[in-house]
């Protein structure tokens, strides 16, 4: 697996070369630099944890500060554990940069959804209004009944309700990189991802599977198409 941290830098396009406009989402990834390795002999797997982003010595414990102390490297704000392909090749104090990544990967990005506050069931879930006409009272934006009488006698879980809206942990997957800037330690990946501009987000390649169909452009095996029924003809009109 590969993997970076980054942060969310804001959405552009990009033309390709057909002049065909690309939605982009620019982050910035790394560079990250290797904090802790862990083996098989001593932790029984491979990984190893980046360190992303650098921090004043006063804004962390000892403890945090130990720990990045015994890598020698310098503190770092956001840290987390990736299970690489190179584990093994890689050691403390190891850069890791955009360039681990290349134009036309397929990458799941991880970030956290705006927070939206405490909201009601009509913005949190999308409900309908109660009546507003004959005497509908000043309750039109709640949540209603619930619809439990003796029996059940209770609220089953997972019904909708007011509460915490966003600050979710969601992860898009299979976005394809369009481009990567190794000296501005930039990528860009087609489509939107979660989070607000400069939220955190961590990059890996994609657990989906992308086959490749070894298929001729434009022509149809299925018989009843009429691709597959006259492949010349079809050819011929895509030329």
């Amino acid at each position: 697996m590969k993997a970076i941290i980054g942060k969310k830098v804001g959405m552009s396009q990009i033309f390709d070369e057909k002049g065909h406009v690309i939605p982009v989402t620019v982050i910035e990834a790394g560079p990250c630099v290797v904090t802790q390795k862990k083996t098989s002999e001593k932790d029984g797997y491979e990984a190893v944890q980046l360190g992303y982003e650098d921090i004043r010595e006063a804004k962390l414990s000892k403890p945090e500060l130990g720990h990045l102390n015994k890598a020698g490297v310098a503190p770092k704000k956001y840290l987390r554990e990736f299970d690489l392909e190179n584990a093994a090749e890689l050691n403390a104090g190891d850069i890791i940069k955009a360039d681990t990544f290349k134009k036309g990967d397929f990458v799941d990005v991880t970030g956290t959804t705006k927070g939206h506050g405490y909201q009601g069931v009509i913005k949190r879930w999308g409900a309908q209004r109660t009546p507003m006409s004959h005497g509908g009272g000043p309750v039109h934006r709640h949540a209603g009944s619930m619809g439990s009488t003796t029996d059940p006698s209770r609220i089953f879980k997972g019904k909708i309700g007011a509460g915490q809206m966003g600050c979710d942990q969601v992860t898009i997957q299979n976005l394809d990189i369009v481009k990567v800037d190794p000296e501005l330690n930039m990528i860009a990946v087609r489509g939107a991802i979660p989070g607000p501009k400069g939220g955190l987000v961590y990059i890996r390649n994609t657990v989906k599977n992308n086959k490749v169909k070894n298929v001729e452009l434009g022509i149809s095996k299925n018989p009843q198409k009429a691709s597959g029924r006259n492949p010349q003809k079809a050819s011929a009109r895509n030329k």
